[in-house]
């Protein structure tokens, strides 16, 4: 924990010069495994998340990030590491079924995941429908599900450019959604009800417009 603690410290640091709006941080539970479900707009979003909740929060991050060779990787796996990310390898969905299996781990250990349920970064605004992997985790688990809007984040780091440009952003977090625990067996309607009263909660914090239609993957600079 001391390695996470002075990451995020120097990691809020950073993020103080963008002078962020962050409400409802008392939502997150004390205690216990939950699932931050929250909209994506910038690379930044986990980075802004971990450093900002009151607890350790795990984001998936791609896995060439901790074997990435010389100082670099080094400085990178230090990093990923020690605010709780999860590897998860190039080409493998977010949404399947080993990956959420590894989130599930966190959960059951008594810990806090994120996840974006758009599955990718929104690159015109929008706010997209919800892949039901938030859904079978929340159901699967048991564990609630908070949810987050973010606001302005795009702007510190606009798509296909490498400099961060210091920006106010708002992250603002929702009361805790409770579904009831069925175990991995469960029917795909009620795991598509779930994410859909999820994304709600998302829509009503981030105030975005919303796309009936499911994001799609995009080369960065498209």
């Amino acid at each position: 924990m001391g390695l996470y603690n002075l990451t995020r410290s120097s990691t809020r640091g950073v993020i103080s010069l963008c002078r962020p709006t962050v409400t409802g941080l008392e939502h997150v539970p004390s205690s216990g495994p939950f699932i931050v479900a929250a909209n994506h707009l910038s690379f930044l979003d986990s980075v802004l998340i971990q450093a900002l909740m009151p607890r350790k929060v795990g984001f998936f991050a791609k896995a060439e990030y901790f074997t990435t060779p010389g100082l670099k990787g080094a400085a990178m796996r230090s990093f990923f590491e020690s605010v709780g990310s999860i590897p998860v390898e190039r080409g493998q969905q977010a949404a399947s079924v080993a990956a959420l299996k590894s989130l599930l781990d966190v959960l059951e250990s008594g810990g806090g995941i994120g996840i974006y349920p758009e599955g990718t970064r929104s690159r015109d605004g929008l706010l997209y429908r919800g892949r039901t992997g938030v859904g079978w985790l929340a159901l699967t688990s048991g564990a609630p599900v908070v949810p987050v809007g973010l606001i302005g984040t795009e702007k510190l780091q606009p798509a296909g450019k490498k400099w961060v440009k210091p920006r106010p952003f708002t992250m603002a977090v929702g009361r805790p959604l409770y579904f009831s625990k069925t175990g991995p067996q469960h029917a795909l309607p009620e795991r598509r009800r779930v994410t859909d009263q999820v994304m709600d909660s998302i829509a009503e914090l981030s105030g975005q417009e919303r796309s009936a239609a499911y994001n799609q993957n995009k080369p960065d600079g498209a």
